[in-house]
């Protein structure tokens, strides 16, 4: 267990608590606004979440004092936001598998927020904070009061917070954004030629987009329409190879592609809540008590224009062609070209959520003699609520296609070419011609045609009822023998309503509602034994019925020795499990759009996928594995220092996941067969499935592909595994033991985790390892936060040293400059595999102002005091990559230098 005190977290100073946690060490690959600004239909926009040991979000334990919370998105996971801030004076981290004492879902561990049960009087807290380039400006308060009545027998306490975080929304405003950094395929790899297939590289962008469209194929190829549709001819750079016709560009007309970025670099966000706690004595031994919380949030976010690569087709009598081109397409005898654009004149594509979560506790908290023994017993039960809004500004697909169509009619008018058809499209009905020839060209009539704003209201309900006893029985012989056992009862709903015109045909958004449920009964046994020769036993064993996937039981044992008084040693061996959620269990089709690049065509051109992702009532619960050894030094003749190491191993069977979509048609490609069956490719507007009368594996569909329909579900067929190894050290001692008479303490602390194996194995190819890969969310090999402390009565100073170290773009990738081996899907040659780690440090500033009755504290903090640019690391290989900036913003700093103000005070 590693516990962070209330002073670490201010210290910090972070617009939301998951900010603070999601640094420490053990923490990888959480979900933040800021790494998911384009899941713009998944429901996760302005959620933060808590990822231990990179296992997956679903797969860590949040809890509120013990106590369960009501997920905010459909996977079940708790937004911390909804934490009351003001009220946390500590978070235990429990790492590894801690399902049997914990509960079910706690598989790679459990994060437990704890409050200030017995605060009293007034405090409160406000501050303000901007980067450098003065944006991501963020206004953020607290208040809570607390005050005893009844003689002391009550207690009643309220704490709310706001917070109102601007962010970075409109595009990306930082110099290293405009480098044009990708991993792309080698404009000038072929198959024999012996050169690496992939490159990361700046100065690169897409040549199958520009903003107001290029034309990609044929004897036209390369004329691009800039603002107000003048005419260009595309530069393609550097190596372009027009025998592999890559889609990307090294050097060139690169920036083309690469001005347009519409992607928000920290989403804003602007919540506030209210959590109120009242406990009375009913008996000197018996205490009942009530939590009631109420929080609202809204996230804003873009997630980049909606990009078509090169399956754009106009006609030749449309009537925003050019003159000099209407001409040229007449000489050469062609009926229409195809065009890829960045569509730079519509808006870019807008998420906007909002979520209101509830939550309604009542417990009691008791002691008793029973068979000359004392007893406590502890129960609760709690509903909780998510009620969440989730829109996208989106372009109707099919009214796009009907608006882009647009001719003269016979009185010289420009109109929709459907409009002449008498068509009784319901989609038809106000058709406004739609010019995607240029910039600046398209009417704001033709935009409110073609754009709507698709949403989807969803609602997560939890029940949970749990019952508790422990008690310590004496031992004649050694220390008394505790014992705990207890159950709990656990109901989790999700429903939801789309209208029926929201649910597909759009280029975003396409929501499905959801709706099922599931209960979960659990009983458990725990004993902690002392034994002989200072050894101690600790057993724990539940068991958990689930009625959706069956039952399942879960244990754990574990011996501590302490051979000397300095020092104590631990080993643990548990079964953990996790079930499929809401969401793996009952989606109703959860579809996304974006590209593919198609192996069977000559340059791997981008293929637009729609993929439908729907839930799998044949889960089964996950089962993990796990080993802990630790020990813990405390050397008597260094008082205030101590020293923790922790290895754990982390395997679990069973493990629910699915293939993305790059993954499915390579792997179709490379021989796959069950990987196929869930292709479909439109050729030439016919749906052609794989097998009898469709395509092979060794032709593919063929040229004239439109799309992959992709259709997906989640399965019980991974095996993943986690092993590591946990540092912390600590060091405290007063000043005046150095300098006498000097007034405060001196604190170091130092976390670091070593990563050893993130792996996966899908049981037909060989297993992958993924630390060290600092492409994706991780884990590097080493990741790390030091601190130095000094405080007194009235200052208190802090430097703060964290980062992680380098690492490859892929383990499977092999490094190559010339004489490259032949690539495949999986091991694909690259000419460099590194990326680079990152060091960034931290100041903390506070001064206290005696005040009659209490204390006002000014503080100021500095985030990434040296203004470190994030690591230069190119998104791909795919190009569905180029609305991405180059940059990983799930390890890195990405928002520079931060300045933070504020004030706290308490009476």
């Amino acid at each position: 267990m590693t516990v962070i005190g209330a002073a670490d977290i201010q210290a910090s100073a972070p617009a939301n608590i998951a900010d603070f946690v999601n640094q420490l060490p053990q923490v990888s690959g959480s979900v933040t606004p800021a790494n998911s600004q384009r899941s713009l239909s998944a429901g996760t926009i302005g959620v933060n979440t808590i990822n231990l040991r990179n296992l997956g979000s679903s797969r860590t334990l949040v809890l509120l004092d013990g106590h369960r919370s009501v997920g905010s998105v459909a996977t079940g996971t708790v937004d911390v936001n909804t934490i009351p801030q003001g009220l946390v004076k500590s978070v235990e981290v429990v790492t590894g598998g801690a399902s049997s004492v914990y509960g079910s879902d706690a598989v790679a561990g459990v994060v437990n927020f704890i409050l200030d049960r017995k605060f009293t009087g007034l405090k409160g807290e406000v501050n303000y904070g901007e980067t450098q380039y003065d944006d991501d400006k963020t206004f953020r308060a607290t208040l809570t009061g607390g005050f005893n009545f009844a003689g002391g027998r009550g207690h009643v306490m309220v704490s709310g917070q706001y917070t109102d975080r601007k962010g970075v929304v409109e595009g990306v405003p930082r110099d290293w954004a405009a480098n044009g950094m990708h991993l792309i395929q080698n404009p000038a790899y072929t198959p024999t030629n012996g050169l690496p297939e992939l490159i990361a590289t700046t100065r690169s962008g897409l040549n199958t987009t520009t903003g107001g469209g290029i034309i990609t194929s044929g004897p036209l190829k390369g004329t691009y329409f800039g603002p107000g549709g003048v005419i260009n001819h595309y530069n393609y750079g550097e190596n372009y190879n027009t025998t592999t016709n890559s889609p990307w560009t090294v050097g060139g007309d690169w920036q083309q592609s690469q001005q347009y970025y519409a992607t928000s670099l920290q989403p804003a966000e602007k919540f506030w809540g209210v959590f109120g706690r009242a406990s009375y004595d009913l008996f000197d031994n018996f205490n009942v008590f009530t939590e009631v919380s109420y929080n609202k949030a809204n996230s804003l976010n873009w997630g980049g224009y909606g990009t078509d690569k090169a399956n754009v087709v106009i006609q030749a009598d449309n009537a925003f062609i050019p003159a000099s081109i209407k001409s040229q397409m007449a000489a050469l005898g062609l009926k229409s070209f195809t065009m890829g654009t960045w569509n730079a004149d519509q808006p870019a594509r807008i998420s906007d959520i909002d979520r209101k979560v509830q939550r309604y506790l009542g417990g009691f908290e008791t002691s008793f003699p029973l068979l000359g023994t004392d007893w406590k017993a502890d129960g609760y039960y709690q509903i909780g609520i998510t009620d969440a809004h989730e829109t996208v500004l989106s372009a109707q697909r099919q009214k796009l296609t009907y608006a882009q169509d647009a001719v003269f009619n016979s009185a010289g008018q420009i109109v929709c070419r459907v409009t002449l058809q008498g068509s009784t499209d319901p989609l038809a009905q106000g058709c406004v011609p739609y010019n995607r020839l240029g910039t600046g060209v398209t009417s704001q009539d033709a935009i409110n045609y073609v754009f709507g704003v698709p949403y989807r209201d969803e609602r997560f309900k939890q029940q949970v009822g749990a019952l508790n006893f422990s008690t310590n029985i004496h031992n004649p012989w050694l220390k008394p023998i505790g014992i705990a056992f207890g159950a709990e009862h656990r109901k989790e709903l999700i429903s939801g309503a789309v209208p029926v015109q929201y649910q597909s045909g759009w280029i975003s958004g396409n929501f499905l509602p959801t709706v099922g449920s599931y209960n979960v009964t659990e009983e458990y046994f725990e004993v902690r034994v002392p034994l002989p020769w200072k050894f101690d036993f600790d057993g724990a064993v539940r068991h958990t019925d689930y009625s959706a996937s069956g039952n399942v039981v879960t244990w754990k044992a574990g011996l501590v020795w302490e051979p000397v008084s300095d020092l104590r040693l631990r080993v643990t061996r548990s079964r953990d499990i996790r079930a499929p959620n809401l969401s793996e269990l009952y989606a109703a089709g959860t579809r996304n759009t974006n590209s593919v690049s198609d192996p069977w065509q000559t340059g791997k051109p981008a293929v637009r996928y729609t993929q439908t992702v729907a839930g799998n009532l044949a889960l089964k619960p996950e089962k993990a594995d796990t080993w802990g050894f630790g020990g813990v030094y405390r050397p008597h003749f260094l008082p205030g220092f101590g020293l923790s190491v922790d290895y754990y191993d982390i395997k679990i069977k069973g493990a629910i996941g699915t293939l993305g979509p790059q993954q499915i048609v390579d792997r179709c490609h490379d021989g796959s067969v069950d990987l196929c069956s869930r292709l479909v490719a439109t050729v030439n507007g016919v749906n052609v499935p794989f097998g009898s009368g469709g395509f092979t594996q060794a032709s593919g569909p063929g040229t004239g592909v439109t799309e992959y329909l992709i259709a997906n579900s989640p399965y019980n067929f991974l095996v993943d595994r986690s092993r590591g190894i946990d540092f912390e050290a600590s060091y405290l001692f007063n000043l005046a033991d150095v300098i006498p008479g000097a007034a405060g303490k001196i604190t170091f602390r130092g976390l670091a985790t070593r990563y050893l194996e993130a792996s996966e194995s899908n049981g037909v190819d060989k297993p992958t390892d993924s630390v060290g890969e600092n492409a994706g969310s991780g884990p590097p090999k080493w990741t790390y936060r030091a601190t130095i402390g000094y405080d007194s009565d009235k200052i208190t100073a802090q430097l703060v040293g964290r980062g992680l170290s380098a690492g490859v773009y892929s383990n499977q990738y092999v490094e190559c400059q010339t004489g490259c081996p032949a690539t495949n899907s999986i091991n694909r040659t690259i000419y460099s595999n590194h990326i680079d780690g990152a060091f960034y440090l931290d100041t903390y500033f506070a001064y206290k102002i005696p005040v009659h009755g209490g204390a006002t504290e000014l503080y100021f903090r500095i985030a990434n005091l040296l203004n470190k640019d994030p690591a230069k690391v190119g998104k791909g290989p795919s190009d569905n990559s180029n609305v991405d900036v180059g940059i990983n913003q799930t390890l890195y700093d990405f928002l520079g230098r931060r300045f933070t103000v504020g004030a706290r005070f308490a009476f």
